[in-house]
């Protein structure tokens, strides 16, 4: 069985990132997919599971919040009604509290095999100082995480990124990377990004791609180097260049200070890129 969460805030996003696990679910044998929702009682920040989120006013306010919970409780009921007789499982959840605190521990408690949320990306100071609860689950989580920004169906996918430095680190990903290849049945782009600041020779690189597919018996890979200015801009340029259908890629999901001095490319690809960013935490050697 493979559990599938998916934090849905019933904002556009949300059906999303809803719609395309719909999909993909589909392709995957014997799929269970947890739809959580969050209520934030109280709060004074605009933080919803997306980045902006279902802010429920003062607790005296009880009426609000029972037609609220009512409300959300029915629909999650016609949610579960209308897929009972798919090939997937679906059921429903609603917590109350921090819209990350609660997604972190369904993900601790459900042991999802992939979590798909969706994302408006941030930019600017909140990217800087806050960042968006789908960055801190990309961050976080110890299950790949998929972020969804519009509306796309994932049944047709042909052609995946996987952005890396295909160092030592990284083999430990193969799995889940032929996997992916395999689900969608697609071609695989292995891309190193080319930076003035991280330069090396095409030569260089080329060979570590080549031992990386040779070590692992990787089938319809196509070795890339791309120059640019940044990693995570070669990384959003690249898929853009060639029409990719999902960017994959490695995090070493640093938090607090050591974050905020060195960010996290994974990160800001999952910001700034328009097509769907898979993420897989790693842990830096």
């Amino acid at each position: 069985m493979t559990k599938v969460l998916v934090p849905y805030d019933f904002s556009e996003q949300a059906q999303y990132a809803l719609d395309f696990t719909l999909s993909i679910s589909e392709k995957l044998e014997d799929a269970h997919i947890v739809v959580l929702h969050v209520i934030e009682v109280p709060s004074t920040a605009n933080l919803g599971t997306m980045g902006g989120g279902e802010l429920v006013p003062e607790m005296d306010n009880q009426i609000f919040f029972i037609e609220l919970m009512d409300r959300r409780k029915q629909q999650f009921k016609e949610l579960e009604a209308k897929y009972a007789d798919s090939k997937f499982h679906l059921t429903t959840k609603i917590s109350l509290g921090n819209a990350f605190g609660n997604i972190d521990t369904a993900i601790n408690d459900e042991e999802p095999d992939l979590v798909i949320m969706g994302s408006k990306g941030t930019s600017g100071l909140e990217e800087i100082l806050i960042g968006s609860n789908t960055e801190k689950v990309v961050r976080t989580a110890n299950c790949p995480v998929v972020t969804v920004k519009s509306k796309i169906d994932p049944v047709n996918f042909k052609k995946i990124v996987f952005a890396s430095d295909f160092r030592e680190d990284d083999y430990k990903l193969v799995s889940q990377i032929v996997n992916l290849q395999k689900l969608f049945d697609a071609d695989l782009y292995l891309v190193i990004v080319n930076t003035p600041s991280n330069f090396e020779t095409t030569r260089e690189s080329s060979m570590r791609i080549k031992t990386f597919v040779n070590k692992n018996n990787i089938e319809n890979a196509v070795a890339e180097i791309y120059n640019s200015s940044s990693e995570e801009a070669g990384i959003v340029e690249f898929a853009e260049d060639i029409d990719a259908d999902l960017i994959a890629m490695a995090t070493h999901g640093h938090t607090g200070f050591i974050h905020l001095m060195a960010g996290s490319i994974a990160e800001n690809v999952v910001n700034h890129a328009k097509r769907p960013v898979m993420t897989f935490k790693t842990k830096k050697k």
